[in-house]
């Protein structure tokens, strides 16, 4: 059966909301705030006096308690990339990826039998959160193999932000292992 281009997309939408409800851990419930009837009154010689001594109530944008709490907010990038070009970009995603996931990296020479072979685009914005994912080889005898890849790209995400490309995509093949490790084309040590 052939899926047309919407059915894909479908399916990767409801492969992702399985994977996040799948990931979400309990949230305890917190009790409500206690909020006295009237607030105490202020002058406003105090109130001058408090922020020029730098004391507020308010939590900072900064401050550990506020950034814990915004879960929906995507992890700061704190790394660049200098490339000039895709294929250097390439190579950086590459050693991101495997910086990222270091127990899903096969070591030494893959057998001359993989489980699948994967050629992924994947487009980067300018901040290195992953755009689009379009699929140029997709195993047929394999589709959990195109999840588990895509997880593994947004889980990597963000990637190092293009200093010198206002955004960049990139083509990279996954040698996919039955142990559900990968090598990627970029930095493979091979086959036996």
């Amino acid at each position: 059966m052939r899926l047309g281009l919407i059915g894909q997309f479908l399916l990767v939408a409801m492969a992702m909301v399985l994977a996040s409800c799948a990931t979400k851990p309990p949230t305890a419930a917190r009790p409500a705030p206690t909020v006295p009837a009237q607030a105490p009154a202020t002058k406003p010689a105090e109130v001058a006096a408090e922020t020029r001594s730098g004391a507020t109530d308010l939590p900072s944008a900064n401050a550990p308690e506020a950034v814990a709490n915004n879960k929906d907010a995507a992890p700061a990038n704190h790394a660049l990339s200098s490339a000039r070009n895709s294929a250097d970009y390439r190579k950086d995603a590459a050693h991101h990826i495997y910086q990222r996931l270091p127990e899903r990296i096969f070591k030494g020479k893959l057998p001359p039998m993989l489980k699948a072979v994967v050629v992924v685009d994947v487009h980067i914005d300018p901040s290195g959160q992953v755009g689009r994912i379009d699929w140029v080889r997709v195993p047929k005898h394999a589709p959990e193999v195109k999840l588990d890849i895509e997880q593994a790209i947004r889980q990597s995400a963000p990637f190092p932000a293009p200093k010198y490309l206002r955004q960049v995509s990139f083509t990279e093949t996954w040698l996919w292992h039955r142990s559900g490790r990968f090598q990627l084309d970029t930095l493979t040590e091979g086959q036996l």
